[in-house]
Order: C-alpha cells, then sequence, then structure tokens
C-alpha cells in the first residue's frame, strides 16, 4: 500500500495524528516528530516524502489562522529569516540523498538540547538590538540548510524566536508563515529531485487527514496554556526532539 506495509501505514496515520496534537497546542514540531519517527519504521527518503503535504497544508491554516493581515505583518517583521530560509533551502535540497544522516543529526540536536536546557535552568538569552539581524540571519541560515535536506527547518526558528521574547501568540503565528513558506519551497524542490513520485505523494496526502484531526485537538489545549507553561512546554519538546535526533545519529552509527 502507497510503497509501504499495512503496518507501517497504520502506524504512520497514528505518529501523524500525535504529530498535528502537538503542533496545534505548541504550534511546530510535526515535521520533527515525523521524521523522526517514520525513519524508525520506513526508509528515509520515504519517511521526507512522507510528511511533506501535512507540513504543507497544515502550515497553510496555521499561518492565516488570525487572518491574512497578520500573517502580512508577520512577513514583514520577519523578512530577512524568511529569505534566508527560501534561499538555502534550495541550496541544500539538492543534497538530500548524498548528506550522511548521522552528522546531520548530531549536528542539529546538541545545540537544540543546549539551548533548551540553558533556558529552562533559568538563564536568560535575550538578544541586544544591535545583535538581533544578525542572528536572525544567522538562524535562517542554518534552518535553510537542514530543512532542503531533512525536511526540518523549526529548531534554529524557535531559537531565534524564544530568545527575542516573542510573544505566545505572535510566535505561533511567525511559525506557521515561516513554516509554510518552507513547507512551499520544499514541496516544489522535491517534486523536481523525485523524492515526491507516485509512490510518495498518495501516501503524503492521505497523511493530511489525521495531521488536520491532531492539530484541532492540539488548537483546544493552545488556548489553555498561558505564556509561561507556553514557553516552559516549548523548551521541554526542543530538549525531546534535540535528544531523538542524536538517538537517532546513534542508532545509524550502530
Amino acid at each position: 500500500m502507497f510503497g509501504v506495509e499495512i503496518w507501517q501505514f497504520w502506524a504512520a496515520i497514528v505518529i501523524t495524528a500525535f504529530a498535528g496534537l502537538v503542533k496545534g497546542a505548541i504550534g511546530f514540531a510535526m515535521p520533527m516528530i515525523m521524521l523522526s519517527a517514520f525513519g524508525s519504521i520506513m526508509p528515509a527518503t520515504t519517511a521526507l516524502a512522507s510528511l511533506i503535504l501535512p507540513v504543507l497544508l497544515t502550515n497553510i491554516y496555521q499561518a492565516f489562522r488570525q487572518g491574512p493581515g497578520e500573517a502580512w505583518k508577520s512577513i514583514s517583521r520577519f523578512r530577512l529569516h524568511i529569505a534566508m530560509v527560501v534561499i538555502f533551502m534550495c541550496v541544500s535540497a539538492a543534497f538530500a540523498q548524498r548528506i550522511p544522516q548521522p552528522v546531520m543529526y548530531v549536528t542539529l540536536g546538541l545545540p537544540i538540547v543546549g539551548f533548551a536546557i540553558w533556558q529552562l535552568s533559568g538563564r536568560s538569552l535575550a538578544l541586544p538590538v544591535q545583535h538581533d539581524k544578525p542572528f536572525e540571519a544567522i538562524t535562517g541560515i542554518i534552518g535553510g540548510l537542514y530543512g532542503g535536506i531533512s525536511g526540518i527547518w523549526g529548531p534554529p526558528l524557535i531559537v531565534y524566536l524564544l530568545s527575542a521574547g516573542v510573544g505566545k501568540r505572535e510566535q505561533i503565528r511567525v511559525q506557521g508563515v515561516v513554516f509554510l513558506i518552507g513547507a512551499v519551497v520544499l514541496t516544489g524542490a522535491h517534486l523536481t529531485s523525485g523524492l515526491l513520485n507516485s509512490q510518495t505523494l498518495p501516501l503524503s496526502f492521505i497523511l493530511c487527514l489525521p495531521a488536520f484531526a491532531g492539530m484541532f485537538a492540539g488548537f483546544a489545549l493552545q488556548d489553555r496554556l498561558d505564556v509561561v507553561q507556553f514557553r516552559r512546554w516549548t523548551l521541554v519538546l526542543l530538549i525531546l526532539t534535540g535528544l531523538n535526533l542524536v538517538r537517532r545519529a546513534i542508532e545509524i552509527w550502530m
């Protein structure tokens, strides 16, 4: 079925629904959850292709949930980060099947864990105004490079938004806008690369259903989280995400 076994298909349905729930509650982590879990049950290229449409369509909804006007404000404010993500995602997409996965996972996972633990310990990493734009550009470049290779471009953006002290509502909207633009680029890049094909495209489309079901359930949780809870759970999720990426690297090496 769609190039995977029946048990893999149903496992992917459950994983996608959970990823949608987390995305609805916190505003990110769908591709990270899907890729890390899918990578344990199916080939890496199939795992990456399968998440593309669920990520694209759920980000369209998240970006415009508060209206096109608010979405445009986010695009204008964070245009430098967005530009870097787009440019460097296009550059790195061509190397998606050539970069050693363990190296990719470790070099992304360890810095994420370090940042999140630092923040949870009560230490602040607030950005001085004069360093804001360079850090915005750097995180955009990093996100773009990893996005084209792995389908994961969210963590550098989350690190930037948390460091810049962006509020909960705006953070979720910005994440939706940036993730949407990255998802459009990723979709186009892998339609060209052949990663999305007659087998993987139908599977990716089917997975949109559990993705939206989970996301709508997550919205109910999101509305109940205050700013402190939202930030704490965001950091906890970053730690779990980073540790899982390191785990995947070790698993592949072994």
